[in-house]
C-alpha cells in the first residue's frame, strides 16, 4: 500500500473525529461544514481504494490475504459516508457523535489495512 496515503487518511479521519466530537460536546448537530470535512475524508478513502485495486491488478498481493484486504478497503471507504448518512437522520448532538465514531473506526481500519498489506 501507499504509506503516505494511509497516514493521510488516518490523520484526516482523526481530525474529523475531533472536530465532530467538539461539536457534540457543544450540543450541536452536524452542519454543512462537517459534511465538507466528511467529503474530504471520503475522497481520500476513495483514492486509497483505487490505489489498492490498481496494486492488486498489477499482481501485488497483501501478506494476510486478498479477500480480507478487499473487505477492509471497502469498509474503510464506506465508514464515513455511512456515518454521515446516519447523522442526517439524527439531527441532534448524537449525529455528531455518530460521525466522530465513524471517523475513529476509519482510523482503526487504516492501521489494520497497513498491517494486512505487510507494513
Amino acid at each position: 500500500m501507499l504509506d503516505a496515503l494511509t497516514v493521510a487518511v488516518a490523520v484526516s479521519a482523526l481530525a474529523l473525529a475531533a472536530w465532530c466530537g467538539l461539536a457534540a460536546s457543544r450540543d450541536q448537530p452536524t452542519k454543512d461544514w462537517h459534511f465538507i470535512g466528511m467529503a474530504v475524508v471520503s475522497v481520500l478513502a476513495l483514492a486509497q481504494l483505487v490505489v489498492g485495486i490498481v496494486r492488486l491488478a498489477r499482481g501485488e498481493r497483501p501478506e494476510q490475504g486478498m479477500t480480507v484486504f478487499i473487505a477492509y478497503l471497502v469498509g474503510a471507504f464506506a465508514a464515513v459516508p455511512a456515518a454521515g448518512f446516519l447523522s442526517l437522520t439524527e439531527r441532534t448532538r448524537w449525529g455528531s457523535v455518530t460521525v466522530a465514531a465513524g471517523a475513529v473506526v476509519l482510523a482503526v481500519l487504516e492501521v489494520r489495512l497497513y498491517g494486512i498489506w505487510g507494513g
